[in-house]
């Protein structure tokens, strides 16, 4: 059975940017999955007011965000056809028109339907970021979150960021797909963030290897630095390509309330993150 990527792609006010095109395609390749991509386009209601015609001219200025709006998920959408094509990965593409307030839900939507969840990730693009929160806590099922910077190579050395919570064990076991395909695995375990098991690493460890992999397990502290800048800066430097970790947090009436290590990934990505909440 072919796992089942989704690609959700925003397209406004701030649309994502053509990079996660390849980067999304990288990744389905890695995991021989299918790509299910689609443009979410806006539908934005019109202004009621005698004056809205007269001195803004705020129809024809909705009409024109709208068809950017579309143009700009139909370049990204033939964008993914072209890197998909050129990699050999099976794609589907369409595109879904949904108002303003409902774009991110629109996204968790979708991601219910398909193992795993692929989200474009650029700085400073509020719109993506909301996107990636709504899918990542209310899809239930993981997502990986592909920066803008940098280009997925290969994805064979895998970091877990493990503290032995349930966060943390439903994420190994979505992380799978990725982890059997790997020759290597890190286990961070960050000891003066909060209180740890000592053994708790090694558990993680010794588990894994009885499934056949080759894991490390490596104990390491923040020393004064954000909890997600140690996790990354520790994968980085031991020359993993994703990082795994549970993803703490909730969201209430569309206003998400995020752990630590969470909000910190979402402010600061600097490498591939698979989320699972």
């Amino acid at each position: 059975m072919k796992l089942q990527a989704f690609l959700p792609l925003v397209t406004y006010p701030d649309p994502n940017s053509a990079a996660i095109a390849a980067n999304a395609v990288a990744v389905a390749k890695h995991l021989d999955a299918d790509l299910r991509a689609v443009a979410i386009n806006a539908d934005i209601p019109s202004i009621s007011s005698p004056l809205s015609g007269l001195l803004l001219d705020v129809p024809g200025l909705i009409r024109k965000a709208e068809m950017d709006s579309q143009a700009r998920g139909e370049e990204l959408l033939e964008k993914v056809k072209a890197e998909a094509a050129a990699a050999g990965v099976a794609v589907e593409t369409g595109a879904i028109v949904t108002r303003l307030v409902a774009m991110e839900e629109r996204a968790a939507e979708g991601a219910r339907y398909f193992d795993l969840s692929l989200l474009g990730w650029e700085k400073d693009n509020v719109t993506s970021r909301n996107a990636a929160e709504a899918v990542v806590f209310g899809s239930g099922r993981p997502a990986v979150l592909l920066p803008e910077e940098g280009k997925v190579g290969p994805l064979d050395h895998i970091a877990i960021a493990w503290d032995g919570s349930r966060a943390a064990a439903r994420a190994v076991a979505d992380a799978w797909p990725f982890l059997e395909r790997s020759s290597h695995v890190s286990i961070f375990s960050v000891l003066d963030e909060k209180p740890v098991k000592n053994d708790a690493a090694e558990r993680l460890e010794a588990g894994l290897r009885r499934r056949g992999l080759q894991p490390e397990a490596r104990r390491i502290n923040t020393e004064d630095c954000p909890i997600a800048q140690t996790l990354q800066d520790h994968a980085r430097q031991h020359g993993c390509q994703l990082l795994v970790m549970g993803g703490f947090g909730h969201s209430r009436l569309r206003d998400f309330v995020l752990g630590g290590a969470t909000e910190g990934i979402l402010g600061d990505l600097r490498m591939p993150v698979l989320l699972s909440h």
